[in-house]
């Protein structure tokens, strides 16, 4: 318990390997995380940064190749890392954590109808007839915001519009009622119009059914509508955490400060957006120091040679930054990024869609 909220799931010192030909890459490097019952947590970070993976370990859906090798991940008395067998997982498994894929045409079957792709989960996990799985599906359907649901039952995917297929991906995901709901990039193969309403509509039945949401994306304007929570991940480990608030208000890590500044809200016009120069590390090699330090400009000579432990910003703040340590320069962060609060006010005055909501 952290005041009056309750830990629902706990990983600690996770550690995820692949095998690939003869040799390991280390995909996640000693992460540890909690979730709060009814919360929004959003993990930020580059492709191959270690989001997804790490998630599907609360599933147990890595590839046939990889591994958990170290850490465990608690939830309800049971380490997950312990299950092996798909038998083993289907109490858990789409039944009390759930996940959302970013493009719902391969998540769904495209020779069966909608209807049955919905009460086939209805009735492995409820175990309850045919007709009361239809008239549940019906009505998941129509929760999810699908028109003349009974109608559109026995009809394909394809007859189905992306946002829809989306939405019947989610009524899916919720059938069982489940605790923890993983979306990974929910919304990347979406236009923007409809980005909006999957978002609104994920939001509006968190509050209905109160279960805990894990957001997975690389975008920072998603991030800033619908956390709570925020953990930004760098070459498979989280360095930063804390409230939406903290994180965007007062970053501490200089990889946070990178992917801030990267905002394309945050242009001038007439100049060149900022990027972050460089490319991730391999993930083959050990990692000696801070993963991040060569394409830190305010890298220090110790990030070169030992890994930076947690620092405490506040109660909710933790950054892995030498940065932090006593010892250390004080340095600014980039002007971009100052005042980042009257910024994103003036962006959202002037009509734009980004803001961070009051938690």
């Amino acid at each position: 318990m952290e005041g009056n909220r309750k830990i629902i799931l706990s990983a600690k010192d996770v550690e995820v390997k692949f095998r690939v030909r003869d040799n390991y890459l280390t995909a996640i490097r000693g992460v540890s995380l909690d979730l709060y019952e009814g919360e929004t947590f959003a993990i930020v970070g580059e492709s191959g940064s270690g989001k997804s993976v790490f998630t599907k370990t609360f599933t147990g859906m890595l590839e046939s190749n990889g591994m958990i090798s170290n850490g465990s991940v608690m939830f309800h008395g049971t380490d997950l890392t312990k299950l092996k067998k798909d038998k083993e997982w289907e109490g858990i498994r789409g039944a009390q954590i759930s996940t959302i894929f970013q493009d719902p045409m391969t998540s769904l079957n495209p020779i069966r109808t909608i209807g049955s792709q919905i009460t086939e989960v209805i009735e492995k996990h409820q175990h309850v007839s045919k007709s009361e799985a239809k008239e549940q599906a019906i009505e998941l359907m129509e929760r999810v915001g699908i028109q003349n649901a009974a109608n559109r039952f026995d009809e394909y995917p394809f007859q189905y519009s992306g946002g829809m297929r989306q939405r019947i991906v989610i009524a899916i995901a919720l059938s069982c009622h489940p605790e923890i709901l993983i979306c990974d990039e929910p919304t990347t193969a979406l236009d923007v119009t409809i980005q909006a309403q999957i978002i609104s509509l994920i939001r509006d039945l968190q509050k209905e059914l109160k279960f805990t949401t894990v957001y997975i994306t690389h975008d920072l304007g998603v991030v800033a509508n619908v956390a709570d929570r925020v953990g930004v991940m760098y070459g498979g480990q989280i360095i930063e955490y804390g409230t939406v608030e903290e994180v965007f208000f007062d970053p501490r890590h200089p990889y946070t400060w990178a992917l801030l500044s990267s905002l394309p809200q945050l242009g001038v016009k007439g100049e060149e957006l900022y990027y972050i120069t460089g490319t991730p590390p391999s993930l083959y090699n050990k990692i000696k120091g801070d993963a991040f330090a060569p394409r830190n400009e305010h890298a220090l000579k110790i990030d070169f040679v030992e890994e930076p432990p947690f620092f405490q910003v506040s109660d909710t703040h933790f950054a892995k930054t030498w940065l932090l340590d006593p010892r250390a320069p004080k340095l600014e962060k980039p002007e971009v990024i100052q005042n980042l609060h009257e910024k994103i006010k003036k962006m959202t005055d002037k009509g734009g869609a980004f803001h961070v909501e009051e938690h």
